[in-house]
């Protein structure tokens, strides 16, 4: 049985350097970026760069891959990658930053689709559940780990920007080395608001203000970080516990979701998220362990409800739409995410650094408000019709490629 999971294991170590590299550039630069004296603005416009980058690649990067193929296309997105890295080293300058981090928004999404798409066709419906799991753990875990190498390294010196292009290049050789056959052609990326509005009023708003938070926290709690004299270990210690806990919190939510009203729940996390936040920029903590606490309690409620608002709007979807309803909320919550930054970074700029949560309370008290809203409106789904609640990866490092994956996808005859 094992000999039958050899080749996505080899997969998922790609794909391992590869979100690796990604924890660590991320959180390397707008550390060195404060370091350098960038300006607030600008640190918040490289988290919006990422974003629009990565939504765009979802949309044209399948058009270059059917033309290269997986593997040319996949060896030319992870070089890329690790182009931009050691250009980011070499080249201190926070415009140029902007521009770079949008390509790498763009050679990511491409890289990400490229494997998701290999595990995808390696798979079967009998395990395709298991490979599922696997990813989110290699997910969680990767980048995890590149954001603590940061912890162990000299953000003043090249060295960690080196070691960014090294996991990039590191990525490359799983795929190139695979003697698999390669995936089917990529699919065509599409979006259609209106008709996620229709099918989930909620989850659809939902998805763009959680993207406006975790866009805003994802991009400037580096810097806020930084900002308050914690040390380079506690921030990104703080950056990882946050999505952790997160993800830790996704099952015993989405259990009583289960049970009850997804809306509640979404509803009673928004308002946890924003509680916490709120808590931080008043109390204005400046003990590293106290920080962190705080911020994994914030995290445990803001980072779970993107699972609760998929899982809300597939209860009224088809279950053959359910790739479409997914991924079209995916790619709402990446426009989120293109606003969290820049919003965050204005107040940031003109407050002080506890302001970034000011920014995402705002965006967890109109999420939480509009739910209330229409839970007057709209009668929940009844339990029995209703498919168990299942857990979800990092939103940032995924694509609509991806929830061809997911267990709760139609099957198909085998592939």
């Amino acid at each position: 049985m094992f000999a039958s999971y050899r080749p996505i294991l080899s997969l998922l170590r790609g794909t391992a350097f590869l979100l690796a590299a990604t924890g660590l550039h991320g959180l390397l630069l707008p550390l060195r970026g404060q370091l350098e004296g960038f300006s607030t603005a600008s640190l918040g416009l490289m988290g919006t760069a990422w974003a629009g980058g990565f939504v765009t690649g979802c949309f044209f990067a399948p058009r270059l891959v059917r033309r290269a193929g997986h593997v040319r296309a996949f060896g030319a997105f992870a070089a890329s990658g690790a182009i931009v890295a050691l250009l980011t080293g070499l080249i201190i300058d926070e415009y140029i930053w902007i521009l770079l981090r949008a390509f790498t928004g763009f050679t990511m999404a491409g890289a990400f689709m490229i494997i998701e798409s290999w595990l995808n066709e390696k798979s079967t419906n009998e395990n395709r559940g298991a490979v599922f799991g696997l990813y989110m753990m290699v997910t969680y875990a990767s980048i995890m780990g590149g954001q603590m190498i940061v912890a162990g390294g000299d953000v003043k010196s090249a060295s960690l920007f080196m070691i960014t292009g090294i996991l990039f290049c590191l990525s490359l050789i799983p795929t190139a080395v695979s003697t698999a056959s390669h995936p089917k052609p990529l699919q065509d990326v599409s979006l259609d608001v209106k008709g996620l509005y229709v099918n989930s009023p909620v989850s659809a708003i939902a998805c763009v203000l959680i993207g406006v938070a975790n866009g805003a926290w994802g991009t400037l709690g580096a810097v806020y970080g930084a900002r308050i004299g914690i040390s380079t270990a506690e921030i990104a210690l703080m950056m990882s516990l946050v999505v952790v806990a997160g993800a830790a919190m996704q099952l015993p939510a989405g259990r009583l979701s289960d049970k009850t009203d997804r809306r509640f729940v979404l509803a009673g996390l928004a308002f946890g998220a924003a509680l916490f936040a709120v808590a931080l920029f008043l109390f204005e903590p400046r003990s590293g362990i106290f920080v962190i606490v705080c911020t994994a309690a914030y995290g445990a409620f803001a980072y779970t409800l993107y699972s609760i608002a998929v899982a809300h709007a597939n209860d009224h979807a088809r279950a053959e739409d359910f790739v479409k309803v997914s991924g079209g909320l995916l790619l709402l919550y990446g426009f989120g995410t293109m606003i969290g930054p820049l919003l965050a970074a204005g107040l940031m700029g003109w407050m002080r650094p506890e302001s970034l949560f000011l920014a995402t309370a705002l965006a967890h008290l109109c999420l939480a408000g509009y739910t209330l809203l229409r839970i007057s409106r709209r009668a929940p789904v009844p339990i029995e019709d209703r498919d168990a609640f299942k857990t979800q990866p990092a939103e940032r490092s995924i694509t609509p490629e991806a929830l061809r994956l997911d267990p709760r996808r139609k099957p198909e005859t085998n592939g």
